[in-house]
């Protein structure tokens, strides 16, 4: 007997495997949350926030809105959520030319007009002010309390009120990604990224810590020197649905979302397995490996020492940092990298190095489109096709190797208990 499976991959595709019952230990996928009713529901989640008025009772005509969202490195619908969002500024009498919607792109490239289009949906792009954050045009407020700058795009800084729309996921060293995180790096500076990221390596930095979290800590102190008027957070099935809606005070409702994710995506292992094959969940999350490297991450958890992880990610746009290129073509082998990143933090390379952590104890595979050399740069093993990539570690390992499944890797969280 044997079992088949399709694993997404980039746009609508998949890479197919067939693995043996005996093989066969399982996968791994969100738990089915009953919702409460409406629970998916924008409107109804925008009409009774958690910890605040409505956003209509917040914002007052004449008054300049920062409507942040995400960019195309994130799944978050925002042609979806900004909608009933900006029925309730107009319902509060906000003029159209007083609110500007910005793309938090962090560190990450600039969308083209049409990528813009597409994200935000064509009315709205016709119809409101769209822009991306712009590092070169940032407003220092101060430093943080570890000594992070603050430096915020000046228009998330001109406004009179802040609203932040994003989707709450794990996030490998910032515990959950979603609330402040929008302008924090959402619209800040690289030398501010990087101040704030360099604390991945500090206890309590990881998937799934909050409040003994470095990182979220340091985000969150932003709010000492900007005001954030409101956030919409949503939690999204593998399909990219909503399934439930969370708005208001933007860290009350972000812990809401949180703790919801927690029911949802972190699942417990009783073992770990031999081989586990991992999809970081199709486009965006595998447009490239710089942002795939979060399956990997998580993934990892569920792989016993010495094991293999096979991550199914496209990367259609191969690396997708400068700097995490330029670290992988420097090191000589993956203890390089971990030493460069204790040494001389440096935005980009944090991810080399991360993936360089996690090959400490696992050798991973990877099925991508990436060539064939580039994956070796970065100590990949490289594939062309799952089925290959499989066969490969069967022979590594034994006939008889334990496999787990996990289709949504940049979501679910395995816990070995």
């Amino acid at each position: 007997m044997a079992r088949q499976f399709r694993l997404p991959y980039g746009h609508g595709q998949y890479q197919e495997i067939t693995i043996a019952e005996e093989n066969y230990l399982g996968t791994l996928e969100h738990h089915e949350v009953s919702l409460q009713p409406r629970q998916n529901d924008l409107a109804a989640a925008l009409a009774r926030p958690v910890a605040s008025s409505p956003l209509r009772e917040i914002v007052k005509p004449g008054e300049k809105i920062a409507l942040v969202t995400s960019d195309i490195t994130r799944p978050c619908p925002s042609h979806q959520l900004l909608p009933p969002i900006l029925k309730e500024l107009e319902l509060a009498g906000v003029k159209d030319q007083d609110i500007t919607i910005i793309l938090a792109t962090g560190n990450h490239r600039q969308h083209t007009e049409a990528e813009k289009q597409r994200l935000v949906g064509k009315e709205i792009y016709a119809r409101y002010r769209c822009l991306d954050a712009d590092a070169e045009d940032a407003v220092y407020l101060g430093e943080t309390r570890r000594g992070t700058p603050v430096e915020i795009f000046r228009p998330v800084i001109e406004a009179d009120r802040r609203i932040l729309v994003g989707n709450v996921e794990y996030h490998y060293f910032a515990g959950y990604s979603g609330g402040v995180k929008a302008i924090m790096p959402g619209c800040s500076t690289p030398r501010a990224i990087q101040a704030n990221h360099r604390m991945m390596i500090e206890p309590g930095a990881q998937a799934g810590e909050i409040e003994n979290n470095p990182v979220r800590q340091d985000i969150e102190d932003v709010l000492h020197f900007l005001a954030v008027d409101f956030i919409v957070n949503v939690i999204l099935d593998e399909h990219k649905n909503v399934l439930a809606a969370f708005a208001g005070h933007p860290i009350a409702a972000h812990r809401q979302a949180a703790r919801y994710l927690d029911r949802l995506y972190k699942v417990n292992i009783a073992e770990p397995a031999d081989i586990v094959i991992a999809s970081a969940g199709g486009f965006p999350k595998d447009i490239n490996l710089y942002q795939a490297q979060k399956a990997i991450d998580n993934a990892r958890r569920a792989v016993r020492p010495g094991g293999i992880l096979i991550l199914v990610a496209e990367c259609p746009e191969g690396l997708g940092d400068a700097t995490f290129a330029a670290w992988v073509m420097a090191a000589q082998k993956p203890d390089d990298l971990i030493e460069r990143v204790r040494i001389n933090f440096e935005l980009g390379g944090h991810k080399a190095a991360a993936i360089a952590m996690v090959l400490k104890d696992t050798r991973i595979y990877l099925v991508s489109s990436l060539p064939a050399q580039v994956a070796r740069q970065i100590f990949l093993e490289p594939f062309s096709s799952l089925t290959e990539a499989y066969q490969s570690a069967l022979k590594e390992l034994g006939t008889e190797s334990k496999v787990l499944l996990i289709p949504q890797a940049g979501s679910v969280l395995p816990c070995l208990v």
